[in-house]
């Protein structure tokens, strides 16, 4: 494979432009871009729509000559959250079909979304490369060896790429930096469930709290009590209390 830009500028002016996490080809011209994302997005799936029909548009070339021999462009996303509104798994593989007939319309565009959240095998559990893969890729971090290399020299390789003891001291900064990111992230995602959570029992217990307010008065008032009671007692305003 070969390396693209990852930075594509504006086409012209007005045009917005796209940075990718990877931007790769093949030998044969099909093209790969490879995103890593942390944190759900809003218009994540339209986003990655956009990027693979950019990446399919710079392909035309200006002229009468050009016949629409266009190359495959391949999307892999990896997500360390799901995907709303879709069923939880670990691959979802979205391409062009017929909706009736399921036959595939085109092989020219493809999207691949990893939910790594959805992967919850342990070391000895994984039976395919893929599975090892993303095993490798999920425990990154906390792993205190590279497994798998006694099936696949390819992860002996990796473990080498990975050492951190072997990383440039700009290396080692990005990488720290890196980390950084995403220890930050997580920690943020963990603080607003939290929140969310506080939130929601609060105005639970709130609404609890007036609705037996409301109760309390009803009663004193089929009881004949004045409204300067009832509103003494409760809280609650004349208005409201002549509603019930």
């Amino acid at each position: 494979i070969t390396f693209l830009d990852k930075e594509i500028l504006p086409e012209y002016m007005g045009d917005r432009g796209v940075i990718y996490d990877i931007y790769c080809t093949t030998e044969s011209g099909e093209q790969f871009i490879v995103e890593m994302q942390n944190r759900q997005q809003v218009n994540f799936r339209e986003r990655a729509l956009y990027y693979l029909s950019h990446a399919v548009s710079r392909q035309g070339e200006k002229g009468a000559d050009w016949r629409f021999g266009l190359k495959a462009v391949y999307g892999v996303f990896f997500m360390n959250f799901r995907l709303e509104d879709m069923p939880h798994k670990l691959r979802t593989d979205i391409v062009l079909s017929d909706r009736d007939t399921h036959e595939q319309f085109s092989d020219k565009l493809r999207f691949i979304f990893i939910e790594l959240p959805s992967f919850t095998k342990e070391e000895e559990e994984c039976v395919t490369d893929f599975e090892r893969w993303i095993y490798v890729l999920k425990n990154m971090e906390t792993l205190n060896r590279m497994p798998f290399k006694a099936r696949k020299s390819v992860f002996e390789k990796l473990e080498k790429i990975v050492d951190i003891a072997s990383l440039s001291k700009e290396e080692r900064m990005k990488y720290d930096e890196s980390i950084k990111v995403y220890r930050d992230s997580l920690v943020t995602m963990e603080f607003a469930e939290q929140k969310g959570r506080a939130e929601g029992l609060a105005e639970g217990m709130a609404k609890g709290k007036a609705e037996e307010r409301r109760i309390i008065a009803g009663q004193l008032k089929r009881m004949g009590m004045s409204f300067d009671a009832i509103r003494e007692v409760t809280g609650l305003s004349d208005s409201e209390i002549d509603k019930l």
